[in-house]
């Protein structure tokens, strides 16, 4: 995830951030500048008259499409922040477990919580990128790395039972912060496995293009050649806006906007190691 200050406005305007944006919708632009060219030349060297068209319509579906555009990006943005708590959320529990488990009196049985706090994290990070995760040293052939992780720790808090270390209470109190790293991982792959619908995606991709496809049409006869460039800056706006919901629809990747779980992960490997040292 990018790190910025939200106050540097001339910093934000040029940041190098835009130029990626512009390199990958750089083909497009020249196709839509080129196509935009066309159109001028036929209704005005071509039919030597442009051809006056109001532009009532385009305004009204412009008002819808920008309707569409905030939906789409207020829902790509839902994502984005469910999965930034759920993380959040999976950071406080860490630290939780290991603080309840720093005060059993066996040094020995720690070694699964101490391994397996930060090994969860790790897992999880990997899963959600569909990358090969970790597994404890006790685990073999399992393809689900994270629940193998909690598993783990479950079986040594149930030793501990037990044998009586610790207390039925103490026991149930581990169980939670077990049961609560399961839930974020069940929500993150909700997230995950999720995708905004098929049927909506597919859609908003060809409004925006028939949009920008008919502009020149009725601009010509308003702004002559300079069509060419005022469509070409349209386009550039519609299609970024739509570019960064895609980034950020789902946000367990590795790109520029994504979430920052390597960090997250670090954070709970530190958190784990100060608590139970």
């Amino acid at each position: 995830m990018i790190a910025y200050n939200p106050k540097q406005w001339f910093r934000l305007i040029f940041h190098a951030y835009s130029a990626q944006v512009f390199r990958k919708l750089f083909p497009a632009l020249l196709a839509i500048g080129g196509y935009s060219a066309a159109v001028c030349y036929v209704e005005l060297v071509v039919l030597e008259s442009p051809i006056n068209l109001a532009n009532t319509v385009h305004s009204l579906l412009g008002f819808v499409l920008s309707l569409f555009l905030v939906f789409r990006t207020n829902t790509a943005y839902d994502r984005w922040w469910e999965g930034r708590k759920q993380w959040g959320a999976l950071v406080n529990v860490s630290r939780t477990l290991a603080q309840r488990v720093r005060w059993v009196p066996d040094a020995a049985g720690q070694t699964p919580f101490r391994l397996g706090i930060p090994g969860f994290a790790s897992a999880l990070r990997h899963h959600l990128r569909s990358e090969p995760a970790p597994l404890p040293d006790d685990v073999e052939g399992v393809s689900h790395a994270p629940n193998a992780w909690i598993a783990s720790m479950g079986r040594q808090a149930r030793v501990w039972r037990e044998n009586r270390t610790i207390t039925d209470h103490e026991h149930w109190l581990i169980e939670g912060n077990l049961e609560r790293m399961t839930d974020v991982l069940g929500a993150c792959e909700r997230i995950l496995k999720t995708p905004i619908p098929y049927s909506y995606s597919m859609f908003m991709k060809k409004f925006i293009f028939l949009y920008v496809v008919t502009l020149p049409i009725g601009f010509v006869g308003t702004f002559l050649w300079w069509t060419v460039p005022v469509v070409m800056a349209m386009f550039y706006v519609l299609v970024s806006i739509e570019l960064i919901a895609e980034e950020i629809e789902d946000p367990f990747g590795s790109d520029e906007n994504d979430l920052p779980l390597d960090g997250l992960c670090e954070t709970i490997a530190s958190s784990t190691a100060e608590l139970m040292d």
